[in-house]
């Protein structure tokens, strides 16, 4: 019978990697010290006729276990907060990258919006003093000398011609009615009034408020109206001898001036 047969012999369950190489490590300690131990011996010892087996190690301990777990989620959790950082620094870069090109779609639109503005401001004002010019010299080629003067004046023509006369030199204020300001509308509706010819009140309604007559063939007391026949900005009244007499405007206020200076665009005759 041999001398290991009193030892039950059985198969044990596979242990994992790191217990089977922790147990390893252990039981070559473990025999390495008892071969010394018997080289060191009397050389008349009887020699080893049984084998021990050696007690199983394993590290599956509570606390090794919490902390390797510990460890595992501190790991994962600094790997998810590391991947965040990177998500948001890109999103970051995107979103200055899409501003940045906003920015410059919206001045380049903005620049381009300004150029056609001034360009198109410029084509009016060239257009505007085109045909002003354009006005001025047809007015001119067309206007006769007027077949009657101041010193021909008489009955209601006179009249009007010497209330209007008495106001020179009063300021010109929008909307004003007298006695010392005037707009130019009112001053005209005022001078009619003298002769009881109620005049509309603002220049456009006057322009159409007698019988339209041509540049050339003025006579004293007839109202001149620049602008559209029914939508004309101002009136004046004829005076003879080329001048007409006007509240201008805030910087001139009531005055006399030279019809060739800023021709009217027509007239019309309520006397």
């Amino acid at each position: 019978m041999s001398h290991t047969a009193h030892i039950r012999s059985h198969r044990k369950p596979r242990r994992s990697s790191s217990k089977l190489a922790l147990r390893a490590g252990v039981a070559g300690g473990v025999l390495s010290t008892i071969a010394v131990a018997g080289s060191a011996g009397p050389a008349n010892a009887e020699p080893v006729t049984e084998t021990i087996e050696m007690p199983a190690l394993t590290i599956d301990s509570p606390e090794l276990a919490d902390a390797v777990a510990l460890s595992a989620e501190a790991t994962q959790q600094a790997a998810l907060a590391l991947d965040l950082r990177t998500q948001e620094n890109a999103a970051a870069v995107k979103a200055a990258k899409a501003a940045k090109t906003a920015k410059a779609e919206a001045e380049r639109k903005a620049e381009a919006e300004r150029k056609a503005e001034e360009a198109q401001e410029a084509e009016e004002t060239a257009r505007a003093a085109a045909e002003e010019r354009s006005s001025r010299s047809s007015e001119r080629t067309t206007l006769s000398a007027p077949s009657q003067g101041v010193s021909n004046a008489s009955g209601s023509a006179a009249t009007v011609v010497a209330f209007l006369k008495a106001q020179l030199g009063d300021a010109y204020v929008m909307g004003a009615t007298g006695p010392n300001s005037w707009d130019c509308s009112s001053l005209v509706q005022a001078a009619f009034r003298q002769v009881g010819i109620d005049l509309p009140r603002v220049s456009q309604d006057q322009s159409v408020a007698g019988t339209q007559v041509s540049l050339g063939n003025l006579q004293v007391g007839d109202i001149l109206y620049w602008g559209g026949a029914g939508s004309a900005y101002h009136t004046g009244v004829y005076i003879g001898d080329g001048k007409y007499l006007d509240a201008a405007n805030p910087g001139k206020g009531v005055v006399i001036q030279e019809l060739s200076g800023y021709p009217a665009s027509g007239a019309v005759r309520v006397l």
